[in-house]
């Protein structure tokens, strides 16, 4: 047990574990102090000094975020001091930040602006940059960076480099000369970045934004020759309530259904669907790849991993290039939806596949960068037209005067509008990997897997690695080779922990047939393009929600979803037939690190 030591913070006393940084403390004590470079997901670093209180015995100001408590000491934590001194910090801050509030998309959801609020700052005492300097780096096909808004507090340094380790940003240069830049003063377009949009759902203030397409898809939903469709995922329905004032976790699929259609939206779509698509599609080429390495002895490759994620893809592209035909040549549920909707759906409602726009919603900004891949057109159009992030649809329907909470529930269209709860989970880290031991299990043995309820909880929660082992003690006889197995799989999300599995798999190490990586933290519900902010307690919400509507749905396993059943009989054929390659899987390429 820890060393207890008692503290007195204005005027009142706490006892916490020694090392506990007075931040903390006073969180315990509900007593507010200002953080800007202080973020719960990151390492302290106490750059920013806004947090800074009085520490008896100490002749300066401390920050607070950065000390830890190891003594008995007296703290101040708003003293006549603490508050010029924060004040003069914001009005220094104000000084080099180039940028009016109101064209700002951060605009009352800025930390600046609010401590600016906060601290009575109703004047700019010291001169004020008026004129960019920078012009706003737009190369990216996810990202827009604005280093004119940048106020140096490194969060999203910090997140791209210990966070997701990528280290595609980094300061440059010194004093006040300082910046963040990618590598070598490249444009972020041509850097070493996975489009993960994490660094945009930690930045503080508007520096960092995804490439909003929403104008696109207002041109496309007013032109009268134009099929709108919209796909909507499972993880942006747990959050987008959050921006219309509901708390973390409540889920408005129904609601959210009823918005896009008043938008003007000609169909809704559950991207559900297309997750169980892949399950049937990735579950069937991961047994074959078995089948080919236990029975027909082929150098097949083994552990395979998802490829659902953009950001995970381009990651392995440009980390682990040696492991491209691990992962599984199946498209991601976006994508192979975008591919059906402009074949047999186009088919179904007997419409010319060139007026059809398909629109996606996702937690993801990296899910823009995909849908610009030239090999994702295998229907000989652009499988996915836009992709849209939370924030994005969220701000459309905030635009057309909806009261999202006031509206009555609507289902999704049809065909291809049911989705199963393997499909739901997908949203959360470690969601892929059961939806696929709910289907292949079942499949293989003839049997539901034996977890209560098919909640397989050994793949479940946030911790960065997760591992399980399931017997398969008997099976059906096409799968006699699989009897007695032991099917060794493992979890991962973020990918600064994908490269403690990677590592493992390069050296020959990995014990594991299957691997799940999710990109974002949390999987899709931590996704770059969800509402900010998004921390640990509200990616548990989220999760909590999405697994309590897999739990409501009255079909809750993807081989099981009638309506994938009857594109297979009537379109596909069978999984991972030659049609189902054509469409449905694709390829990767090699990348540079420099």
């Amino acid at each position: 047990m820890a060393e207890q030591v008692t503290v007195t913070i204005n005027g009142k006393e706490i006892t916490v574990d020694s090392g506990t940084t007075i931040l903390e403390a006073a969180k315990k004590m509900n007593i507010h102090i200002p953080t800007l470079c202080y973020h719960d997901d990151l390492c302290i670093t106490g750059i920013c000094r806004i947090c800074l209180v009085e520490v008896e015995g100490e002749r300066t100001l401390q920050a607070s975020c950065s000390i830890p408590i190891t003594r008995p000491v007296n703290i101040l934590t708003h003293t006549e001091r603490v508050r010029k001194a924060r004040r003069n910090i914001l009005e220094l801050m104000l000084a080099n930040h180039c940028g009016e509030c109101y064209t700002c998309f951060r605009n009352q959801n800025c930390e600046l602006q609010k401590l600016a609020k906060e601290y009575g700052v109703d004047h700019l005492k010291f001169p004020h940059i008026s004129k960019p300097k920078y012009q706003p780096d737009k190369s990216s096909k996810s990202i827009i960076r604005d280093e004119n808004k940048c106020i140096l507090c490194r969060r999203c340094i910090r997140t791209c480099q210990e966070f997701q380790g990528v280290s595609a940003l980094d300061a440059t240069h010194r004093g006040f000369e300082t910046r963040i830049q990618p590598f070598a003063e490249h444009q972020l377009g041509d850097a070493v970045c996975i489009n993960c949009g994490q660094c945009i759902i930690r930045c503080p203030v508007g520096a960092l934004r995804e490439n909003d397409l929403s104008d696109e898809v207002w041109e496309a939903i007013d032109d009268p020759e134009k099929i709108v469709v919209m796909q909507t995922a499972p993880a942006p329905r747990a959050a987008i309530g959050e921006e219309f004032g509901l708390p973390p976790g409540e889920c408005v699929t129904k609601k959210l259904n009823t918005a896009l259609k008043i938008i003007g939206f000609d169909y809704v779509l559950d991207t559900n669907f297309s997750a169980d698509l892949t399950i049937m599609e990735e579950g069937t080429e991961l047994l074959t790849r078995l089948k080919n390495l236990l029975v027909e002895h082929k150098n097949v490759k083994i552990p395979m991993i998802t490829s659902c994620s953009p950001g995970w893809i381009k990651y392995c592209e440009h980390f682990y290039p040696e492991l491209l035909d691990n992962l599984s040549t199946c498209k991601s549920p976006q994508q192979m939806f975008g591919a059906i909707i402009k074949t047999y759906f186009a088919q179904q409602i007997n419409v010319d596949p060139k007026n059809i726009v398909v629109v996606s919603l996702m937690p993801c900004t990296a899910k823009k960068f995909e849908t610009d891949r030239p090999e994702m057109n295998a229907s000989g159009f652009k499988d996915v037209d836009y992709a849209l992030t939370t924030r994005e649809t969220a701000q459309m329907i905030k635009e057309a005067g909806i009261q999202l909470t006031q509206l009555e529930d609507s289902e999704f269209d049809n065909p291809l509008g049911l989705g199963s709860g393997a499909g739901q989970i997908f949203g959360a880290t470690g969601g892929v990997m059961e939806a696929a031991i709910r289907t292949a299990y079942e499949l293989v043995t003839g049997k539901e897997v034996p977890f209560e309820k098919l909640n397989i909880y050994p793949v479940r929660g946030l911790e960065g690695i997760k591992e399980a082992a399931l017997e398969i003690p008997q099976t059906l006889d096409d799968w006699k080779f699989l009897e007695g197995k032991t099917l060794r799989v493992a979890i991962a999300h973020g990918t600064a922990n994908a490269k403690i599995l990677m590592d493992k798999v390069v050296s020959g190490e990995a014990p594991w047939h299957f691997i799940e990586i999710m990109a974002c933290p949390g999987g899709c519900l931590g996704g770059g393009g969800q509402p900010i902010p998004t921390n640990e307690e509200i990616r548990k919400a989220r999760a909590k929600a999405i697994y309590a509507e897999d739990e409501s749905k009255e079909i809750r396993k993807s081989h099981k979803n009638p309506q994938v059943l009857k594109l297979y009989e009537d379109f596909l054929g069978a999984p991972n037939s030659h049609k189902a390659h054509e469409l449905l899987h694709t390829h990767y390429v090699a990348r540079g690190q420099f």
